[in-house]
Parts: structure tokens; C-alpha cells; sequence
């Protein structure tokens, strides 16, 4: 019986295969990174002596010429950049002069601003004390921030967590619109202050500003302001009365409440003491007007003037 043929057997070795056999897209865009269209025009561009330098005289003469004009263009614009930079520098000492005369001049403006503010401060204060009233008249000046007050009262410091900064991607605190960021905002200390009103305060001024009837705490932006001026943290509250019954009363309410609220869950730090002198600035620019009785001849020309 037959056996079955034996396949034959090769007498040289197998060819190894390439170990980047199975890249061959790549492999052949490394082995032709020039394109052979490209290729073949050098190697045309070479046969027929194109390349290089240029072989006639008038090439030369052109290429030199190029050189020329470019170097000429070169030294023309440095000569022109020279010649303008003592004017440039000019320029500039003369605006920076006259930013420094503007500043000084509103410097200067701003202090006669705040001179004429204390003089009409004082005028009221003089102006309430001559017209009579005694113990009244001090009363009215004091409650209207007209006059300058100091006594006993607390000390309320309202400061931004320590991690603050401005904006965020946290949950939106209340529904003001403005995201969670550590930072004590203008509602807040509304609260904080009418707190201090509702306890018992006499008078209350935030980092030195005098607070009346009239005045608005405001936000701009991420900033607070007190009638119109920006404030920055931290912020000192300052309110004369009975200090520790204001300060229980003002711990115990609602808004004093909120402000730990505030501490626990978003890090604001507060702190509050019992002072046992506080002084507190008068207003500036504030109107006090008082009520007069009406006598009988002023009566009686009302009626012949409304008849």
C-alpha cells in the first residue's frame, strides 16, 4: 500500500517576516514622505543644472540687486524706528506727567470734599445745640446720625469664609441669583443691621460709615456698598446701646439666627463682643429738619392763603 506523497522540502529557510508587516500603511508613508511627482521635477530641475546658485551673470546681477534693495528696506525702517523712539518715550513721561497731576488734582478735591463735609457737619451740630430743645434736640441728632455719638454697645465682625473667591459652581444660596461662594453678600448684612435696629441699637455705622434713615446697602457686582461707597471685608459693625442686652436680644432674633446660619453652613466667620466705649461718626451731608407748632396768626395766614 501506498503511502501518501510527502510535500517537498524547501532547502533554504523561510524569509522572516518584518515586525512591522502588519503596519504597512504607515511603513509606506515614511518610505515616500516626498511625493514622486515631486521627486522626479528635482531630480529634472537638477539634470538640467537649474538648481543652486545662478549660473549666468545677469542672475547674479539680480540676485544682488535683491539683496540690496532688502538690506536697504531693513536699514530704513531701523533708521525710522530710532529716530521715533526718543518722541515715543517723550509722549509717554508727558502722559504719565499729566495722570499724576489728575491724580494729585482729585486728591486734592476729594480732601476739600471731606473738609467741607466735617465744616457742615459741625454747622448742624452747632445749629441743633442753639436752637434749643436740650436733652430732645441731642436725641434728634443722635437718632439721625447728624451728630457724632459714642456709649457702650457691641462690636460685630462679618467677614467671607475662608475659602471665598469670586464666582463658583456650588448651589445658588437663596434665590438671589447668586451662587454659593463663601462671600458676604449685601442681603446679608441688611439682615445683620436691621437685626441690630430691631435689638435695641441707638446708632450703627459699618467700617466707619454712618448709617441713617436714608441710607442703602447695595451690592455692584460681587462689592457692597454703603450709600454709594464700596466696602471691604471684613466688615465691622459697630451699634451703640445696652451691650449685653443688644447683643443677647440680636444672638436670640431671627436675624442674628441667620447669621449663624450663615457660619455653619457656608463658612462665614462672625465674631461679637460687648465694647464697653464705642464711638461712631456723625453722617456726612445729613439734613435734620424738626417740626414747629403752628401758632394762631401763622394758622389764620394758611387759611386766607388756601381760601
Amino acid at each position: 500500500m501506498c503511502g501518501m506523497p510527502q510535500p517537498p522540502v524547501r532547502s533554504t529557510p523561510t524569509r522572516p517576516s518584518r515586525p512591522d508587516a502588519s503596519m504597512s500603511l504607515l511603513t509606506n508613508v515614511m518610505d515616500h514622505s516626498l511625493d514622486d511627482g515631486y521627486a522626479e521635477a528635482a531630480a529634472r530641475k537638477k539634470a538640467a543644472g537649474a538648481g543652486g546658485m545662478p549660473k549666468t551673470l545677469r542672475a547674479k546681477l539680480g540676485l544682488a540687486a535683491g539683496l540690496v534693495l532688502a538690506a536697504l528696506v531693513v536699514t530704513v525702517g531701523a533708521a525710522q524706528a530710532r529716530v521715533a523712539a526718543p518722541v515715543v518715550a517723550k509722549e509717554r513721561e508727558e502722559l504719565i506727567d499729566r495722570i499724576d497731576r489728575e491724580t494729585a488734582a482729585a486728591d486734592e478735591l476729594e480732601s476739600t470734599v471731606d473738609k467741607l463735609r466735617d465744616d457742615v457737619s459741625a454747622r448742624q451740630r452747632e445749629a441743633l445745640r442753639q436752637s434749643g430743645g436740650g436733652d430732645q434736640t441731642n436725641l434728634v441728632g443722635i437718632l439721625s446720625g447728624a451728630s457724632e455719638v459714642h456709649g457702650p454697645g457691641v462690636k460685630l465682625v462679618v467677614n467671607d469664609a475662608k475659602e471665598a473667591a469670586a464666582g463658583g459652581d456650588s448651589d445658588p444660596r437663596g434665590t438671589s441669583g447668586f451662587s454659593d461662594t463663601g462671600r458676604v453678600r449685601d442681603r446679608d448684612m441688611q439682615r445683620v443691621v436691621n437685626g441690630l435696629w430691631e435689638s435695641g441699637a441707638e446708632a450703627v455705622s459699618i467700617n466707619g460709615q454712618r448709617l441713617t434713615a436714608l441710607s442703602a446697602i447695595r451690592a455692584a457686582g460681587d462689592a457692597i456698598l454703603v450709600d454709594n461707597r464700596p466696602l471691604v471685608p471684613p466688615y465691622t459693625v459697630l451699634a451703640v446701646g445696652d451691650g449685653d442686652r443688644l447683643s443677647t436680644r440680636f444672638q436670640n432674633s431671627a436675624d442674628g439666627l441667620y447669621l449663624h446660619a450663615l457660619q455653619e453652613n457656608f463658612g462665614i466667620r462672625t465674631s461679637i463682643s460687648v465694647e464697653g466705649d464705642l464711638r461712631l461718626p456723625a453722617a456726612p451731608s445729613v439734613i435734620v429738619r424738626t417740626a414747629q407748632p403752628i401758632t394762631d396768626s401763622a394758622q389764620q395766614r394758611t387759611e386766607k392763603g388756601t381760601s
